[in-house]
């Protein structure tokens, strides 16, 4: 069976001394260019916050329940998420029933889906936005529910049927070496059904896991997004460790990311228990640059404003959103300092990206650290300079010239993030 998918090609156009990225939609048959994800997904996902609390008697409000992403679906609205781009409301592990119906189909538990999984698709719809859906490509799920193997077709059916939006499979209970059949294999029933439908695969993180080396380009033609490294904690030490392994890794995890396929280093935990606010800066900094599916997994019904405003940035967003699509990396560490840079738009003389650059102090006490460089330093070496501006506080640093320096006073584990616009000569 034949589907038509569309494809999108990015046309560099030079107008003046300024190049503009224009995009250009072409259909083909087959293919995962299927149209989605061109920048990273952003949303709503349960699984760090939430976990697999099935106790609702015990925890009304925070079990894996319909009322639970309803509530986060009516918060995403409510409270400005959807406007600056946070449309996904993911369901992860334990939304299962323990066994299939009678037909051989996935069905949601009875007591805290009464209504079924259409229904709440349904109603995250009305509300504008997208559902997204966990399975596992083994026999059962991480949590021992039922997975899809041997029912991958049937499977991709179901979720079409029901509206959803997003599939994350996981990769638990199946032997590693069916991966790199499996996963393919359940992409194409999902393009089958006619439905798009973003696809993220487990699949590199658990050939990670086995010290497998992940063909990414490979991966790529199957998945929108794939996770490839530990499931984030509420802690800081969780962070720093994912963000050490993209930086140590970023020789083969960058040249792989852009629009329409993403490293993804998992959840956002702003707003959780385990990060300070400097922290919680430092995540939301960082994931832009890294070009992060930015999905949140906090209770939105309780969420401090301080952590609700890191979250609703709108300049860091929009680096996050950069339709360049370019995933940065580390490029400097010294002394517990480290500096983070991503190539955004515009360009400008023909070839120098403006760029979104963020200053980490990895220093666990004391006081704040002064750092001082030229921003030729760091690889900006455009001779028209740069318009250079913090992307938390609004300090406006003004033009600088490659051969300028630029200083910063940064907290124990925090950072600053500033976006250096290219100008023309």
């Amino acid at each position: 069976m034949q589907t038509v998918r569309r494809m999108v090609l990015k046309i560099k156009v030079v107008a003046g001394c300024v190049s503009l990225l224009v995009t250009i939609n072409m259909f083909v048959v087959n293919g995962l260019d299927n149209g989605l994800a061109l920048t990273p997904p952003m949303g709503f996902l349960s699984w760090e916050r939430f976990r697999c609390q099935i106790d609702c008697k015990l925890y009304p409000d925070t079990c894996i329940s319909e009322k639970l992403y309803m509530d986060m679906a009516d918060r995403l609205v409510q409270d400005g998420y959807k406007d600056l781009g946070y449309e996904y409301v993911n369901v992860d592990d334990c939304w299962l029933a323990n066994e299939r119906d009678a037909s051989g189909r996935l069905q949601p538990d009875p007591n805290r889906f009464p209504h079924g999984i259409k229904y709440l698709a349904d109603y995250i719809h009305s509300k504008g936005l997208k559902f997204g859906i966990y399975e596992d490509y083994g026999t059962e799920t991480c949590a021992g529910y039922p997975g899809v193997l041997g029912h991958l077709e049937v499977d991709a059916l179901t979720f079409a049927s029901w509206g959803v939006d997003y599939l994350k499979l996981d990769g638990c209970n199946v032997d590693i070496n069916q991966m790199s059949k499996g996963y393919p294999e359940m992409g194409h029933y999902l393009n089958a059904t006619g439905r798009p439908i973003v696809y993220s695969c487990s699949w590199p993180a658990y050939l990670v896991f086995n010290n497998i080396a992940p063909n990414y380009s490979e991966i790529a033609k199957s998945c929108n997004l794939w996770r490839n490294y530990d499931d984030i904690d509420d802690m800081w030490d969780s962070v720093t460790d994912i963000m050490d392994y993209y930086a140590n890794n970023s020789d083969v995890l960058v040249p792989n990311a852009g629009p329409g396929h993403w490293n993804d280093p998992d959840m956002l935990i702003i707003g959780d228990f385990g990060l300070s606010l400097d922290q919680s800066k430092v995540q939301m900094a960082i994931w832009c640059i890294m070009a992060s599916p930015l999905l949140i997994s906090a209770d939105l019904r309780s969420i401090s404003d301080e952590h609700k405003s890191i979250l609703q940035n709108k300049e860091l967003i929009a680096v996050n959103q950069d339709a360049a699509g370019i995933q940065g990396k580390r490029i400097y560490k010294e002394n517990n300092i480290e500096v983070w840079s991503r190539p955004i738009l515009p360009i400008v003389n023909e070839d120098h990206y403006s760029y979104a650059v963020a200053i980490l102090n990895r220093v666990q006490g004391g006081s704040e650290s002064i750092v001082s460089f030229k921003l030729s330093d760091i690889g900006l070496a455009n001779k028209g300079g740069y318009k250079v501006v913090d992307l938390y506080d609004g300090t406006n640093y003004g033009l600088l010239k490659p051969t300028e320096n630029i200083t910063v006073s940064v907290n124990p584990v925090g950072v600053v993030i500033v976006r250096a616009i290219a100008i023309c000569n």
